[in-house]
């Protein structure tokens, strides 16, 4: 049998160094300590249990002699060896020769380490040198030899000094094969799932972070990785109306057309994508040593195309899609962590765009998702720590130009992103519900700094403040018992605040909302539908809702632009004025006043008051400012146009 292992041999399970107080020598002829592979001194070795002259049978004092340990050693059906010092073989029984494919006693003399692949690895030799200079107490290892008729056998190779006196080592050598092939039939049961007889989630992620580690990429190949992580559409809905069994077949079926994907991406390259079920109607292709992204688009289009030709299951015909997200990058400074992070991410986008396609991972859009989780992690805390602060933007009496109240505009100071607008933040408040606290203490802040307006310019008439509302903040806290305990508190007239909504929001109101608007409307306060012209548009609804102000919404009031920013001149939309001027006339006839956002440019301003508008809201008068620049725009007539 060769001397040498298939492939890389298992480590050596090494039993600790045991150092004596004798120290062997090694004799002048060949010994473990060359060199694998070192000739042998011609002659054979003398054996320590055989002489020109037999020894008297002496026999040990439970009756068995020398001669009967010789035929036992013979005859044992363990493989077995004496070596000498120098590690080469004294005597060898028939169960060695056998194993090894070769005679018993042509073994003498042979170098017994590479009989047993001992000086295949460092570590290894280095022990087996020590053990025979007395070092180490004892070596075990495994390997894999070939037979000489082709066949592979596993063997676990034990190493064990004989006493001080003989100035030999035992090697016993053990079959393992079929326990190895027990062991390697477990693994592959652990290791793949059941219904599809894929790659599993552990031996995913056990190849995903071999292909991952630094030696592997840096010794060739591109150095890139690539992952499609696949989850079908509408899977659920098959096991629930026709049960798990067909949903297993489904499950196999697709198995076969993503193994059959990856086969057709890995001809002619040098590897094959590993396809993995994760678990559930979730499946993995991994792509080691990728040359772009282009190659995992191609495979995630021909996975799509693979999966959108009908599934015939014992006569149920199937149809179904699949959303992919693609990541492709370098291998260096990747984990198996971050990667798979990414491509769930990049998953969730495939379906919230539609589902039935794939998307490539975007490092911009996922910076901006994890600031999004940053800013919603905060928001509750930054209302406590104070970093919220309010703005004002004047509304002004299209007539005369004077300022008749401001909507209040919030923003946050954030520590690490700085000021921000509340388009950055107000979505993701309603949707944790931290907008109850954030909505309640500004609307406290708007109404108190309203009321010292008042009582700092007793002598200009009074102006409103207006406060953006969610429909969240009316279904989860009491809004109209808010308003009256905070406009008690401040000593604000009620007519003084003005509550805006969105259109969608108002109406859509019934039951609780409604009734909330209704509550507020008997109190006094002004309600004010906010971006009116964009929503629902419910002219009929409208007049039932207590309502007192439209806020035309600033897409129409673009349309009126006569000159541009530069000064040129630009043709307006007649389209827009025609409906501007129907919906204020409408809402006059409804008893409303009309406010246009987004007034910019004093064109604008005049058609707009020509067509008989109320209030304006734009840069043309006031970008939104601090508080102490409202009360400078208090003491004169007139907003100044600039």
């Amino acid at each position: 049998m060769s001397g040498t292992s298939e492939g890389p041999a298992p480590a050596a399970d090494l039993v600790r160094p045991a150092v004596t107080e004798r120290h062997i020598g090694t004799s002048p002829r060949t010994s473990a300590g060359s060199p694998p592979g070192a000739s042998v001194s011609p002659g054979s070795p003398p054996d320590p249990y055989a002489s020109a002259e037999a020894p008297p049978d002496t026999s040990a004092p439970d009756g068995t002699s020398p001669r009967t340990f010789r035929a036992a050693f013979a005859t044992a059906p363990l493989a077995m060896a004496v070596v000498d010092r120098e590690g080469l073989v004294v005597t060898a029984n028939d169960s060695l020769g056998t194993l090894l494919g070769a005679d018993a006693d042509a073994l003498a003399g042979r170098i017994a380490a590479d009989l047993v692949d001992l000086a295949s690895d460092a570590r290894t030799w280095h022990s087996y040198r020590e053990v025979l200079r007395g070092r180490q107490a004892r070596l075990r290892c495994t390997r894999r030899l070939k037979h000489p008729d082709g066949h592979s056998v596993w063997v676990q190779v034990t190493v064990a000094p004989l006493p001080p006196q003989e100035q030999a080592v035992l090697v016993s050598v053990a079959d393992i094969s079929a326990r190895r092939e027990l062991q390697a039939r477990l693994r592959h049961l652990q290791m793949h799932d059941p219904v599809t007889r894929l790659p599993n989630r552990t031996l995913f992620f056990e190849r995903l972070s071999a292909a991952l580690e630094a030696e592997v990429y840096e010794e060739g190949g591109t150095g890139r990785i690539g992952l499609c992580y696949l989850d079908l559409d509408g899977f659920k809905a098959v096991n629930d109306t026709l049960g798990h069994r067909v949903g297993d077949r489904l499950l196999a079926a697709v198995a076969e057309r993503l193994t059959r994907c990856a086969d057709e991406a890995g001809y002619a390259r040098a590897a094959t994508p590993l396809v993995a079920r994760l678990g559930g109607d979730e499946f993995a292709l991994l792509v080691e040593d990728s040359t772009g992204t282009d190659q995992l688009a191609d495979l995630a289009e021909s996975v799509l195309k693979a999966l959108q030709a009908p599934f015939d299951l014992s006569g149920q015909r199937l149809s179904l899609s699949a959303s992919i997200g693609v990541v492709e990058r370098r291998a260096a400074g990747t984990s198996a962590t971050g990667l798979m992070q990414a491509a769930d991410t990049t998953l969730y986008w495939a379906k919230a765009d539609g589902k039935g396609r794939w998307t490539l991972f975007d490092p911009e859009r996922n910076a901006h998702r994890m600031t999004r989780q940053a800013l919603s992690s905060t928001l509750r805390a930054a209302v406590e720590r104070g970093e919220f602060a309010l703005e004002y933007q004047p509304l002004v009496g299209m007539e005369d130009g004077g300022v008749r109240g401001v909507e209040a505009l919030v923003r946050w100071n954030h520590p690490q992103f700085g000021m921000l607008t509340p388009n950055r933040f107000i979505g993701l408040a309603e949707e944790d519900g931290s907008i109850v606290q954030l909505g309640r203490w500004v609307l406290a802040t708007a109404c108190r700094q309203a009321r010292r307006w008042q009582l700092d310019h007793p002598d200009a008439p009074p102006i409103f403040v207006s406060v953006n509302v969610a429909v969240r903040q009316v279904w989860d806290s009491d809004l109209v018992a808010d308003v009256a305990e905070i406009l008690a508190e401040t000593g604000l007239a009620p007519h003084l605040l003005q509550l805006e909504l969105t259109e969608s929001a108002v109406m859509g109101s019934a039951g609780r909302p409604l009734q909330a608007l209704q509550a507020l409307s008997d109190m006094g306060v002004r309600i004010a539908i906010d971006d009116f012209g964009t929503g629902y548009s419910n002219l009929a609804y409208l007049s039932r809702l207590p309502v007192s102000v439209l806020k035309l919404d600033g897409s129409f009031v673009r349309g009126f632009q006569y000159e541009n920013a530069d000064g040129t001149s630009a043709h307006p939309n007649p389209a827009d004025e025609v409906i501007v001027e129907a919906l204020i006339q409408l809402a006059h006839r409804l008893g409303l006043t009309v406010t246009a956002e987004c007034v910019e440019t004093a064109s604008q301003a005049s058609r707009l008051r020509g067509i008989g508008c109320d209030t304006g809201q734009g840069w043309l008068y006031s970008r939104p400012v601090a508080p102490d620049r409202i009360s400078a725009l208090l003491t004169a007539t007139t907003c100044r146009q600039t």
